[in-house]
């Protein structure tokens, strides 16, 4: 894969007040910004192409990243405007500046010690999910996992969580307006979210995954934002 899109573009509003400054992906964690872990790990992997959406607070991501050369990468900034797209409508409006083949999608507001590296570069499917054991914020988990690595939308087996990690191919976008009713689809550009392409992904069998049992934080507000910070300090993770 030569080509990633990291999710950036978010209000941050469960990290207020750290966020009314600063945008999630840039709050420090283990001394550097969180999103700096993300461009190191896709230059370890040579990953050469990075499109970060943005929306809130968008200057300040050219600002402390700039055009990626320090990491060997080069970035682009797919602005969203004042108001977030969504991940369907974000991803959707990254595709311009996306290569033609498949591409790694982070969250930006996450953490994890994943090699990226285990990914499949060609995912059998329209996209392929790393999955997360469940948090205890998100108990339901989002998606089940069969022995095939195929994954569902049921509860015949037990779910994991999707972790906002993992890579896709431009054809889950095929023809969203037939799956998409949502009001902000109508608007311009268009603002969705992916679950719905995910499930149509399911439907036909074309969505699958693997498990990541490691560690894995969904840096959602100020207390996991600072326990996480404490482990990377302390080298527990």
């Amino acid at each position: 894969m030569r080509h990633a899109l990291i999710f950036a573009a978010g209000l941050g509003e469960r990290m207020r007040p750290l966020t009314e400054h600063t945008p999630k992906p840039l709050l420090a964690v283990g001394g550097k910004p969180l999103i700096e872990w993300h461009l190191e790990k896709l230059a370890a992997i040579d990953v050469r192409y990075v499109v970060i959406n943005t929306s809130h607070l968008a200057d300040q991501f050219p600002e402390a990243l700039g055009d990626g050369s320090r990491w060997g990468l080069r970035i682009r900034y797919a602005y969203e405007g004042t108001t977030p797209l969504e991940t369907g409508g974000g991803m959707f409006n990254a595709l311009p500046l996306l290569g033609p083949e498949p591409f790694l999608v982070i969250s930006g507001d996450v953490w994890s010690d994943i090699d990226l590296a285990t990914l499949p570069a060609e995912p059998k499917g329209t996209a392929h999910l790393l999955m997360v054991d469940n948090p205890a914020h998100h108990p339901r988990g989002d998606f089940a996992l069969d022995a095939q690595g195929l994954l569902h939308d049921h509860d015949t087996q037990p779910r994991l969580t999707y972790s906002g990690i993992g890579v896709f191919r431009r054809e889950l976008l095929d023809h969203w307006p037939r799956v998409i009713t949502d009001a902000g689809a109508q608007e311009q550009p268009p603002r969705f979210k992916l679950r719905p392409l995910l499930e149509r992904a399911i439907v036909q069998g074309q969505l699958r995954g693997s498990h990541h049992p490691g560690a894995w934080t969904d840096v959602g507000t100020p207390q996991r934002l600072s326990e996480l910070d404490a482990r990377l300090r302390a080298g527990m993770l």
